[in-house]
C-alpha cells in the first residue's frame, strides 16, 4: 500500500508502454510527464526538432563530449542500457562515471534522450535503456511546432497550479527552471486570462482552487 513503491512499480512495469513520459526532467529529477504536457517543454526546450540537433547544442557549448558520445551512440545503433553505452562510449572507468551520469541528466533534461524500458544488466541487474526523444515519440517534434515558448510556459504554469493549488512566484520559477522575468511575464498573462489570482499571504493560486476551497 506504499504510493511510493506502487509509483515505483508502475515506472517499471510501464515504461515501454508510451503512457506517459519519464525522466529527469525538472530540475534534473525524475519527473512523470503526461503525453498532453510533452510538447509544451519540448517547445520551451534548446531543441531544433532534428534527431541529430544535439551535435548543434554541443558546438554551441551547451552539451558535453560525454553527452554527444552517448547520444552519438543511440542514433547509430539505437536503445542502448547504461552499461552498454558506458561500453560503446568507452566510459566505463570509475573515474568517467560522475561524468557520464551527468551527461545522461544532461540529454534528458534538454529532451535529447529518455529511458524507455529496464534491461536485466550490471551489478545490479537493473539498467536503464535509452532512446532518443524523437524516434520514441515520433510525432513531437510536429506537435511542438506550432505552440510558441509562452503559450508553452503558460499551459505549463497553469497545470502546476491546478496541482499544487497555491504556491509563490519563485516556486514555479524553481521547479521549472525557468528565469524569474519569464515567471513573471507568465504570471501575469494567467492572471489577465482569469486563470490565477494573488492571495493576501503573496502566494498564487488558481481560481478553480478559490471557488472549491471552503474558507473562500
Amino acid at each position: 500500500g506504499d504510493p511510493g513503491h506502487i509509483t515505483w512499480g508502475w515506472k517499471d512495469q510501464m515504461l515501454d508502454q508510451r503512457q506517459w513520459s519519464y525522466g529527469k526532467l525538472l530540475r534534473g529529477k525524475a519527473t512523470f510527464i503526461n503525453l498532453d504536457l510533452l510538447p509544451n517543454f519540448y517547445a520551451l526546450s534548446n531543441r531544433l526538432a532534428d534527431i541529430d540537433d544535439y551535435q548543434d547544442a554541443y558546438q554551441a557549448g551547451l552539451l558535453t563530449r560525454e553527452a554527444k558520445l552517448i547520444a552519438d551512440v543511440i542514433l547509430e545503433y539505437g536503445p542502448k542500457n547504461t552499461v552498454h553505452l558506458r561500453q560503446l562510449t568507452h566510459l566505463s572507468s570509475k573515474s568517467s562515471k560522475s561524468r557520464f551520469n551527468k551527461a545522461l541528466t544532461d540529454l534528458q533534461r534538454g529532451m535529447w534522450i529518455l529511458p524507455v524500458g529496464i534491461a536485466e544488466a550490471g551489478t545490479w541487474r537493473y539498467a536503464f535503456i535509452y532512446e532518443l526523444v524523437d524516434r520514441w515519440f515520433g510525432d513531437l517534434p510536429d506537435k511542438a511546432r506550432h505552440l510558441s515558448e509562452s503559450t508553452a510556459r503558460r499551459e505549463l504554469a497553469n497545470r502546476y497550479f491546478i496541482s499544487v493549488g497555491a504556491a509563490e512566484l519563485r516556486m514555479l520559477s524553481k521547479v521549472m527552471g525557468w528565469k524569474k522575468k519569464d515567471t513573471e511575464v507568465c504570471i501575469e498573462q494567467l492572471v489577465d486570462e482569469h486563470c490565477l489570482v494573488k492571495l493576501p499571504d503573496g502566494r498564487w493560486a488558481t481560481t478553480a482552487w478559490i471557488q472549491e476551497s471552503p474558507h473562500s
